[in-house]
């Protein structure tokens, strides 16, 4: 990779102002002041300094966005807020960020974001079986035949039968979490990711969701610590987790 793109990628800098700082000598590869903008140099092999720190090529970045409501999962989009605008400028310019899948836009908790578009596809394949745990907001409390119903695969509607998925109650920690002001709760984990399918399900048997979030994807919960719009790089484990959730399926 050219020296000025590197510079570009991994620090936020324009294509010029890497330029000022190569022709400049502030940048060092293997020890050595290198001016030429246009060197190649090896991202992964090669020891690159900005004034004297080290700059590491990382080829796939991997977060998770605590998704406020209002916003639309896309990279961009004519008249509403993007979940990818919520990130700060570098990160979106130097690393070519995208949701993995889609939350509605009323819909609030973990999305993650990466460029990693391999991992992204194994995480979405039906058949990977990705576990996905939201809690709801309900109209009213479930009964043992709605969770019969959600484990047996159910008919949908005239577009969609749905996998086998676990729906229970909140246990009492998590209802006081969730639902703060009172109300009733549920929690439902899928294994795919139909348009509003969780919504879909509910109205099935005759409930309604009045509030959602989704709290766990691929073995990551969403980190309590995380307000509505803010975010996070995932740790070694996280992503290790993700990994193993879709390996060998």
């Amino acid at each position: 990779m050219r020296l000025d793109k590197l510079l570009t990628e991994l620090t936020g800098m324009t294509r010029s102002q890497a330029r000022e700082a190569i022709q400049g000598g502030r940048v060092c590869v293997n020890k050595e002041v290198k001016k030429v903008t246009a060197e190649h140099v090896k991202e992964t092999e090669d020891f690159v300094t900005l004034d004297g720190q080290e700059l590491v090529f990382q080829k796939y970045v991997y977060y998770m966005l605590n998704k406020p409501a209002g916003t639309v999962s896309a990279t961009q989009d004519k008249t509403a807020q993007t979940v990818i605008g919520l990130f700060a400028q570098e990160d979106r310019k130097k690393k070519n960020l995208f949701p993995v899948g889609r939350l509605d836009k009323d819909t609030e908790g973990l999305l993650l974001v990466t460029n990693d578009g391999p991992l992204s596809h194994r995480l979405l394949a039906p058949k990977r079986h990705a576990d996905k745990l939201y809690f709801a907001k309900l109209a009213r409390e479930i009964t043992e035949d709605d969770i019969a119903l959600f484990a047996s695969g159910m008919k949908v509607d005239e577009e969609l039968t749905a996998l086998p998925a676990v729906l229970r109650r909140l246990s009492g920690e998590e209802e006081k979490a969730f639902l703060p002001d009172g109300g009733t709760g549920a929690a439902v984990t899928l294994h795919e990711g139909k348009f509003h399918q969780v919504k879909r399900m509910f109205a099935a048997v005759g409930n309604e969701v009045l509030y959602l979030k989704r709290m766990a994807m691929g073995g990551v919960t969403l980190d309590g610590a995380l307000a509505p719009g803010e975010y996070r790089e995932l740790t070694a484990e996280e992503v290790s987790r993700l990994r193993e959730s879709v390996a060998g399926k």
